[in-house]
């Protein structure tokens, strides 16, 4: 492979040209979600009791530093005047928490931790032309490869709970960021950071089935606490995390969701979008092409 200093304008647009017609091969194949590989048993998951959240955003803090994010104190999160209004995942922030009103308890407020749910089939995953976010089969985690995002923003059209957030700032070297499940450390052994932090135990890391079933004995043993749902085993398919809650699911801001996943639907726009208009496929081979030289850039320099 030629340098990236030395890659020529005549190499570059061969290049281009042969992205493009991969792409335009991959438009007129079928369909790929109903051909998934089978999903682990043991694939993890985690548990997020809201009644038992006391709102204490340690495990924000955990995020940010299991993720080398811009980090403040950890005593800087007992300032509880952002659970004043509704906040979501964005490029600072990969796990935020929210307090609602507990109509049972006024003194005792739930608090509601929000992040990539990662799904069991991913909308995002089925949504991405070039492969860059995969679905691991044993741990359960939605992740991203940067190197081979081209910057086209599907993911966040079809994500059912509008999580993927990108890095508007960098223009040719944007970052999806969204939780990743804390992949590398699942990779090493340990728990996510948040669950590792939680001081009360309101995050339960484990195997998937083995969380529904601990879920369905807490509803069915307390049902003055818990509303008679798990959110998130069986909405768009199941998702890796589960929630249970005191009230309803959608006073907490959840969104109210068909249980089949929504493969059909994205793959359907891709097959929409690339079977009748060529000009797309040479677009996103072209951005695909600047964003890859970008990247790599400082690599080549380097060496």
């Amino acid at each position: 492979m030629e340098p990236i200093e030395k890659l020529s304008r005549r190499s570059f647009l061969k290049r281009g040209a042969a992205a493009g017609a991969g792409l335009a091969a991959l438009a007129a194949a079928p369909a790929q979600g109903a051909r998934e590989a089978p999903l682990s048993p043991e694939r993890k998951g985690v548990l997020v009791d809201t009644t038992t959240c006391i709102s204490c955003r340690n495990c924000e803090w955990a995020c940010k530093t299991a993720h080398d994010l811009p980090t403040p104190p950890l005593k800087a999160y007992e300032d509880k005047t952002p659970l004043s209004s509704m906040r979501r995942p964005d490029a600072t922030a990969l796990t935020v928490v929210n307090r609602y009103d507990n109509l049972k308890e006024p003194g005792v407020p739930y608090g509601v931790k929000v992040q990539c749910m990662h799904c069991e089939h991913p909308a995002c995953v089925s949504a991405c032309i070039v492969g860059a976010l995969t679905k691991q089969r044993a741990s359960g985690a939605v992740v991203w490869d940067t190197r081979k995002c081209i910057g086209c923003r599907y993911c966040m059209v079809a994500c059912p709970f509008q999580v993927p957030a990108f890095e508007y700032r960098r223009a040719l070297q944007p970052r999806l960021m969204k939780c990743d499940f804390c992949f590398s450390r699942q990779e090493q052994g340990k728990v996510p950071a948040c669950v590792e932090k939680c001081p009360v135990e309101a995050l339960t890391f484990g195997p998937r089935e083995d969380l529904v079933r601990v879920a369905r004995e807490r509803v069915k043993a307390s049902p003055e606490r818990y509303i008679n749902h798990v959110y998130g085993e069986l909405e768009v398919g199941g998702t890796s995390w589960l929630y249970l809650a005191g009230r309803d699911f959608a006073d907490l801001q959840f969104p109210k969701l068909a249980e089949e996943p929504p493969l059909g639907v994205t793959e359907s726009i891709q097959e929409g979008v690339f079977a009748y208009f060529v000009p797309p496929v040479a677009l996103f081979a072209l951005l695909g092409m600047v964003m890859w030289v970008a990247k790599n850039r400082p690599e080549a320099e380097e060496t």
